[in-house]
């Protein structure tokens, strides 16, 4: 009864393992995205030449850099002008399916430059 245990506790642990490497890298991938968005909302924020197109195209460059599945109807750019202040909020949405032994969902993930209201 013991080693069946302590079996049962080892399939356990290395299942657990197992999911955290599934589960951990779009979620790395994420965080490493929502910065680079954060620096492309600052970049080209301050460009007023570059056009909404232009900043989408910055977006997928850098979701493709992740490898990340954006497509260009999923990323959101709003450019905010006021008096003396011009900057730009940007936003993508998409999930990522993990595939687990009997059990597969999707990870939904909403990334932002920051806050809308400067």
């Amino acid at each position: 009864m013991g080693s069946i245990k302590a079996i049962l506790g080892i399939v356990v642990i290395i299942g657990a393992v197992y999911a955290t490497f599934q589960i951990a890298p779009p979620i790395m991938s994420n965080y490493s995205f929502q910065d680079d968005l954060r620096t492309v909302a600052l970049m080209d924020g301050t460009n007023t030449l570059k056009t909404e197109e232009d900043i989408r195209k910055d977006v997928l460059r850098k979701a493709q850099e992740h490898d990340l599945p954006i497509e260009p109807k999923q990323v959101l750019e709003q450019r905010i002008n006021t008096p003396g202040l011009s900057s730009i909020y940007v936003a993508a949405d998409y999930s990522v399916t993990i595939i687990l032994p009997g059990y597969t969902f999707d990870m939904h993930f909403t990334p932002n430059s920051g806050n809308k209201a400067f």
